[in-house]
């Protein structure tokens, strides 16, 4: 099995849905998050604070530097993850494909790196 983060692309700016759709959403979301669980897919997931809530830490020789606010200067964002489990890349896409009818927003797929100790 190979690690996949699926990634929800938010965008800085824009409104908010409805509160009746965003109940909706997290509806749908949470019975994705059931269905992960119940198959064994389910890694690790969360929703984020919007980007401007972050911190940056930048460590550079001696010096450790802390500033307010994303690291890219960006309007796009991610705004909740998963980690899941997946055997394939068709496998992670056909997953996304769940993830991004749930959340109602583009999901992106990236495998995690393999670790070279095993």
């Amino acid at each position: 099995m190979t690690q996949y983060l699926l990634s929800v692309a938010m965008i800085d700016g824009e409104p908010m849905p409805p509160p009746e759709d965003m109940q909706r959403a997290f509806e749908q979301v949470g019975r994705f998050n059931a269905e992960l669980q119940s198959t064994g897919a389910w890694v690790f997931g969360g929703g984020l604070l919007p980007a401007s809530a972050a911190t940056v830490v930048r460590a550079d020789g001696g010096e450790v530097l802390v500033t307010d606010g994303p690291f890219t200067e960006s309007k796009e964002h991610i705004g909740g993850f998963w980690v899941i489990d997946a055997v394939d890349l068709d496998a992670a896409l056909a997953l996304a494909t769940k993830a991004s009818r749930a959340c109602e927003k583009p999901v992106e797929v990236r495998p995690f790196q393999e670790n070279p100790e095993g």
